[in-house]
């Protein structure tokens, strides 16, 4: 019989978990009992998913605003410069609070028009027609008002976050904009690089460049302050709000979290399953340009099988250039003959145009996060079935 399904993706649903819960053990229940009520089977390479938030929930990986300020005095010793924070409530709101309330005063560097996630500040339309050089331009709070009103409101959030950012902090904060991050050592010669993605060259920038000081926010609660949680590789990226005073961090030991969960389940199943965790996906929102990963990484721990990159071929190009003369079944024949032939790596082949290579765990991280959802859908792990497969796999 003729295999006409590919790749299927499950949510699967699991208990509330709550901290000090073996994430592992409530993983492979879940699974297999999903595989129990809904009939289908488990098979080698299958891939399974946990969202980072349970796993950090399970292992009680919280930290307050008070451990963010303890951490931030002592490595301060007068006032410093902010640079490049991300604008959001979930992911940043609560940080500035501790960031701020260390008693020096604080020069938030803000990138325009928008931050690296593609938050906006302001009109890019309007910084047009103000002739404002984004790259050379460096702004006042004052002169950013003049220019753009008393209110911007985010387009999706409908908050200025400067006047949000102001009111978390306190008057004794200063805003600059400006995507020089030189342009901070006009304020101090200490800082805090608060960017995700762009954060070591930003801190190789500042450290070239004469600053005498330069933490960034991976290093801040990287070890425990106060009996507080702490991610010894990430430090605060990754967290997210946890109460109103209280931020949930990314977790830790994931390496060892899935490596349980593939061991256990091969005692179960026999099979060879991959296990990853996921956070962001590494998707664009085309309408408000909106980079979704606002975590470090996608994957902060994966099992062996899902190192490496993708190494297609491109089925519409063959079936376009060199198999048109072909019936349809002389050319699925074809087809299948090419991509159990294909070289391991096919980068630069005219038969993989199209099929850029990513790292398998980014796009794995993506298909598990776009699935999983971020609000009500209960499914916090996700089972991928086919991923390996292709059009040649019976």
């Amino acid at each position: 019989m003729v295999r006409m399904v590919g790749t299927v993706i499950r949510g699967i649903r699991t208990p509330m978990i709550r901290e000090g819960d073996n994430i592992v053990d409530i993983t492979v229940d879940a699974v297999l009992s999903a595989a129990s009520a809904e009939g289908f089977t488990l098979k080698d390479r299958d891939v399974i998913g946990i969202k980072e938030s349970i796993v950090a929930r399970a292992q009680g990986n919280y930290a307050t605003i008070q451990d963010i300020r303890s951490d931030i005095a002592r490595k301060f010793a007068g006032d410093f410069a902010l640079v490049f924070p991300v604008l959001s409530r979930n992911r940043f709101a609560l940080l500035l609070k501790g960031i701020a309330d260390c008693g020096k005063k604080v020069y938030i560097i803000l990138n325009y028009p928008a931050d690296e996630l593609g938050n906006h500040l302001m009109d890019v339309n309007k910084m047009d027609d103000l002739g404002l050089n984004p790259y050379t331009d460096v702004l006042t709070e004052e002169q950013y008002r003049e220019m753009f009103g008393k209110e911007v409101l985010h387009q999706f959030t409908a908050i200025d976050y400067v006047n949000y950012y102001r009111e978390i902090a306190g008057s004794n904060v200063e805003f600059i904009f400006t995507n020089d991050p030189k342009a901070a050592l006009n304020y101090s010669q200490e800082m805090l690089v608060a960017c995700i993605h762009e954060r070591a060259r930003v801190k190789r920038i500042l450290l070239k460049a004469g600053a005498q000081k330069v933490f960034c926010l991976d290093e801040i609660l990287a070890e425990p302050v106060n009996g507080s949680g702490y991610n010894e590789n990430y430090g605060l990226l990754g967290s997210n709000m946890a109460g109103k005073d209280v931020i949930k961090l990314f977790p830790r030991d994931c390496q060892q979290v899935v490596d349980a969960i593939q061991n256990k389940l091969k005692k179960l199943t026999n099979k060879n399953i991959e296990v990853m965790v996921f956070g962001d996906g590494g998707f664009k929102d085309p309408v408000g340009k909106i980079w979704e990963l606002a975590d470090p990484v996608i994957s902060p721990g994966f099992t062996a099988g899902l190192k490496g990159v993708t190494s297609e071929i491109k089925i519409k190009y063959l079936v376009d250039n060199e198999l048109n003369h072909l019936s349809r079944e002389e050319a699925a024949a074809a087809v299948k003959e090419k991509i159990n032939g294909k070289a391991e790596n096919m980068a630069g082949r005219e038969e993989a145009l199209g099929t850029t290579p990513r790292q398998l765990t980014d796009l794995l991280g993506s298909l598990c996060d776009l699935t999983s959802g971020s609000g009500d859908k209960g499914t916090p792990v996700i089972l991928v079935q086919g991923y390996f497969d292709n059009y040649a796999t019976d």
